[in-house]
């Protein structure tokens, strides 16, 4: 039997935490010693090496991989110097697209390729694969790395190419935790998603289907739940605990979320644990046995419990892979000199919090591949100091009852305060020893979503009965905006 809650976890996961390290300052301390000891080396022949561009190579090709390639680009380091080696076909794309409009019926307009390679998503050039080439950087597709020579510094691939780097930057990102074989996790019309080809399997079946299952409760159930309402099927979200998106969501915020959900006919099942995935005839599944006995029909099912940091081609050679990622500094490097790692697969000192954190989301994505290229090729030296932020848009397609986009800022600590009716705004403040900490904003506009990040990074002091009295969600956000501003004359 296997329970849902052994193994559900956020997709973009507030953060994992990792106790076992004290402080910040041991990971900067240890990483820097290993950095000054970092020499490049090229001492091969052209030959016998599948990239000519040895210089940097990023193995992964994912949103990290493509924002770093841009960094490169803009300190006049790519042409002929960068190599990408991906398990992808595809070059780097904004891959939250894949949960929100691309699994969109055709008639909605889905997202496709080109149209979300990265840099869109942050307002920058839509890096295509004719991109990468006019720049002058290598790219080896659909050969993944699965192995590592430190001592040569050679990659070795799925296909058994040679790669030489000077230096090396890990974006691996992250793949989708899978139910076991045993209980159905591998049957026809069960669905995982990660990239275009899983996004592309799912729209076949969906095309098809008539009853959908989504298993889990996060980012990934209910971004794909309200892409089947589009679809018009009928759709059960099942998770093991009480209420949607426990890692961010209050009680109160996860009820008026489900309700928005049970508005456009969707169904759930909390609290389950799922005992297997039953297949029909064809080895096609049709239901999910529930773990109290009960069956759940379905023709399609997708398992939204979470993702794993992808470490496995670099366990063996000593990379410190016990805090849930690749350990790394607040430059991104390693403990091994010449090797940084960046995105979902990193854990890195979280310096406002004074605490390590892996986190799994495209805004960590873009800016750490950023910093660790500006650390690795100029003298800049700061230490990264990201503010945790998340959110969601859904229900983006014509013909929806209403559209849906919050976002979260800050870390989700102390007593909760909301605001709001949820027609269309509601908010959520955390606030702990009387200082704000975390904010979450549904349906803001342009400027109040652009307060949030103050807010979250100045952590001010709050009059909490203030803001309880607060008759809208205006009314509170002006109440903490005083705050802020109270703070700086002080």
């Amino acid at each position: 039997m296997s329970s849902i809650s052994q193994t559900l976890s956020l997709k973009h996961g507030l953060s994992l935490w990792c106790p076992q390290l004290a402080s910040v300052s041991q990971i900067s301390e240890s990483s820097c010693i290993a950095s000054a000891r970092f020499s490049r080396r090229f001492t091969v022949s052209a030959s016998s090496f599948a990239n000519e561009n040895r210089e940097y190579v990023i193995v992964g090709g994912g949103n990290s991989a493509g924002y770093a390639a841009r960094t490169f680009v803009e300190h006049g380091m790519a042409n002929g110097k960068l190599c990408i080696v991906s398990k992808e076909a595809h070059a780097p794309y904004e891959r939250p697209a894949l949960t929100k409009g691309y699994l969109f019926p055709l008639d909605k307009k889905p997202a496709r390729l080109p149209g979300f390679h990265t840099c869109v998503g942050s307002g920058g050039e839509r890096q295509t694969p004719e991109w990468y080439n006019e720049k002058g950087i290598e790219m080896l597709y659909e050969d993944p790395v699965t192995n590592i020579d430190i001592e040569k510094q050679t990659l070795k691939t799925n296909s058994g190419k040679l790669v030489k780097y000077g230096a090396l930057i890990i974006a691996t990102g992250c793949t989708a935790s899978r139910f076991p074989d045993k209980i159905g996790g591998n049957l026809g019309g069960v669905h995982y998603i990660r990239d275009v080809a899983d996004a592309n399997s799912l729209i076949s079946s969906l095309e098809k289907a008539k009853k959908v299952v989504v298993v889990g409760g996060g980012y990934i159930g209910m971004e794909v739940a309200a892409a089947a309402v589009g679809w018009k099927l009928d759709t059960t979200i099942i998770f093991p605990e009480d209420h949607l998106m426990t890692r961010l969501f209050t009680p109160s915020l996860g009820q008026k979320y489900e309700e928005l959900y049970q508005d456009c006919g969707v169904k759930f099942v909390k609290g389950a644990s799922i005992e297997h995935l039953e297949a029909g005839s064809d080895g096609r599944v049709v239901g999910v046995k529930l773990g109290n006995g009960s069956t759940i029909e379905a023709d399609t099912v997708v398992i939204g419990i979470g993702a794993k940091p992808v470490v496995g081609p670099f366990e063996s050679i000593g990379l410190n892979s016990s805090v849930g990622g690749i350990q790394v500094d607040g430059q991104f490097r390693t403990n091994i000199p010449g090797i940084f790692a960046i995105g979902d697969v990193a854990a890195f000192p979280l310096k406002m919090y004074n605490r390590v954190a892996r986190v799994e989301h495209v805004d960590h994505a873009r800016r750490s591949a950023k910093h660790c290229v500006q650390s690795l090729l100029t003298a800049h030296t700061a230490t990264y100091d990201y503010l945790p932020s998340f959110y969601s848009r859904v229900f983006e397609y014509e013909g929806s009852q209403r559209k849906v986009w919050w976002q979260f800022f800050g870390d989700n600590v102390g007593e909760t305060v909301e605001i709001g009716n949820f027609d269309p705004k509601v908010a959520t403040f955390w606030i702990d020893s009387g200082k704000l900490k975390g904010i979450f904003l549904e349906s803001g506009s342009p400027e109040e979503f652009q307060l949030l990040p103050k807010l979250a990074r100045s952590q001010p002091p709050i009059d909490i009965g203030k803001l309880q009295k607060a008759s809208s969600v205006e009314e509170a956000l002006e109440i903490a905006q005083s705050s802020l501003q109270v703070e700086a004359k002080v």
